[in-house]
């Protein structure tokens, strides 16, 4: 749960910073582990919370049928947010 003293973009921040850190300490990847300059950020519903629990459990599997880009792409059309493809991926 996030906070309201907290920004999104802060709280990214900090995910990013740490999590890179830990990748690269725990020597994850062959070469250096690094965050893309951008990000997204979408609410769920405590309601929903279950399911997207239950997606980030299978998420390696899903993304054998289904790329990461084109599921993030459906999403942000599904909810008619607009975008620039040109700036959607480093």
């Amino acid at each position: 749960m996030l906070k309201a003293a907290i920004s999104v973009s802060e709280m990214l921040n900090k995910i990013k910073s740490n999590s890179s850190k830990w990748a690269n300490d725990h020597k994850m990847k062959y070469r250096k582990f690094g965050w893309q300059e951008g990000y997204a950020a979408f609410s769920v519903s405590e309601s929903q919370a279950p399911a997207v629990r239950e997606y980030i459990r299978n998420q390696e599997e899903h993304h054998r049928k289904q790329r990461y880009q084109e599921e993030f792409v459906a999403l942000l059309e599904r909810h008619g947010i607009e975008y620039d493809p040109r700036y959607l991926w480093d």
